[in-house]
């Protein structure tokens, strides 16, 4: 939405409804239409049938997926294009309909009192995350949002930073390892460690079998407000510190560096706030964590550098990490 022409009433019109578009694309996920599309094209009345809809506005629906990219239509079939097709199809190993799942059932209320968020400085989500916690399912679906990050930071993150120098790895708050598991299959001398909540912990079992990794990685349960991180040669935090304020993000940047090892590196990664084409994403983001969390927002990389000085790195090397996220790569001396 960044191209329009918001000096006209029509491109201000057109800002105005873009969540319309938005909606359609959460609701096709929240549907699995591109699960029920993948090899399997239909028509407009086998699609009302296989999903169990009414009819009326299905049309209108699908032409709308169609004319924003999503749907190619064939005669009177609908099929998946492309990019719905390799990311929005559920157990393709490429999917992140996970975080637009999440999205929808989290954000998307949250932004309709986005002024009373501006008003009061209070989160306006439902619940907080020890109701995730306490739900299994919904639990099932945070982790499945976090995965849907991870599967596509993970082979960036692999081509920013050189791990095999390193013989052990940490991901703090790494939820049920995705990212990490991906960092160990393209490391096969390295063994990774996660460190979260405990009520990942069967999710990351489940996950580590599925990736065959059992014997590289392990988890360990904790807070990392009150219990010690274990030591690594590498420790990875990435999309944490956004969660916090700036005390809070100090304090934790100070705990992952006394479990760096000598030699080591701290890698922090978040969609940190500073001119360039990232901005208006990554400012939408520091708004939804204003609607999520007590504290958090995204931050300028020049805080994070503050943060990693206190803590005694004294060498900074701060990379792109795709579209949106920004890595420090925090070394010591």
């Amino acid at each position: 939405m960044t191209g329009l022409d918001v000096t006209t009433p029509a491109g201000l019109i057109r800002l105005c409804n873009a969540f319309c578009e938005s909606k359609a694309l959460l609701t096709a996920v929240e549907l699995d239409l591109f699960t029920e599309l993948h090899d399997n094209p239909a028509t407009e009345e086998e699609i009302r049938v296989r999903l169990g809809l009414h009819g009326r506005g299905l049309r209108d629906f699908l032409l709308l997926l169609t004319a924003l990219g999503l749907l190619e239509r064939q005669g009177k079939r609908y099929r998946n294009a492309a990019g719905a097709d390799q990311y929005l199809v559920r157990e393709q190993p490429t999917y992140i309909g996970g975080f637009m799942r999440r999205a929808n059932d989290n954000l998307y209320p949250a932004y309709g009192k986005l002024s009373e968020a501006l008003r009061t400085g209070l989160p306006q989500a439902q619940g907080d995350f020890d109701d995730v916690l306490r739900d299994p399912k919904i639990l099932g679906r945070f982790i499945h949002m976090m995965d849907a990050l991870t599967q596509v930071l993970g082979p960036q993150l692999i081509e920013a930073y050189d791990f095999s120098a390193h013989g052990t790895l940490l991901d703090v708050g790494g939820c049920r390892g995705n990212l990490a598991g991906q960092i160990v299959k393209a490391h096969p001398d390295l063994t990774g460690t996660v460190f979260d909540l405990p009520q990942m912990e069967p999710f990351f079992d489940e996950h580590m079998a599925s990736l065959g990794l059992t014997s590289k990685m392990t988890f360990n349960p904790g807070d990392f407000w009150n219990d010690p991180l274990p030591q690594a040669d590498v420790v990875v935090m990435g999309h944490v510190l956004h969660d916090y304020d700036f005390d809070k993000r100090r304090f934790l940047v100070e705990k992952a560096a006394a479990a760096v090892r000598p030699g080591g590196a701290l890698l922090v990664y978040d969609r940190m706030l500073d001119e360039g084409p990232a901005q208006v994403e990554n400012l939408v983001i520091s708004l939804d964590m204003l609607l999520v969390s007590e504290g958090g927002s995204e931050y300028p990389v020049e805080e994070l550098r503050q943060h990693a000085a206190l803590a005694g790195f004294t060498s900074l090397e701060e990379k792109r990490l795709g579209d949106f996220d920004t890595l420090l790569i925090c070394r010591r001396g």
